[in-house]
């Protein structure tokens, strides 16, 4: 694989894990106890903590990344089993 390949394939992951790690620890001005200034969403979050929330969208994504890292270069899951799997390819018994 090109090192442009597993670049985007990166990427791709790491957007996903960002999406999967946003929710996580988020608190509302009501589950804060704290009033809620006039134009401003009740359920905004108070505290954002997207530093610590992009550090672990990383770990997630390099480990997901290098799992299927291993998988592709040691071939344990190959296209034709996926296609099996999914039920495009049909053997004869």
């Amino acid at each position: 694989m090109a090192w442009s390949t597993a670049a985007a394939i990166y990427f791709i992951i790491w957007w996903l894990a960002l999406f999967l790690v946003l929710p996580f620890g988020v608190r509302n001005a009501a589950e804060e106890g704290v009033d809620v200034e006039p134009g401003n969403d009740p359920g905004a979050p108070t505290v954002v903590a997207l530093k610590a929330k992009l550090i672990w969208t990383t770990i997630v994504a390099s480990v997901l990344f290098a799992i299927f890292w291993v998988i592709y270069v040691y071939k344990l899951i190959t296209l034709e089993e996926l296609a099996t799997l999914w039920g495009l390819i049909k053997y004869p018994n």
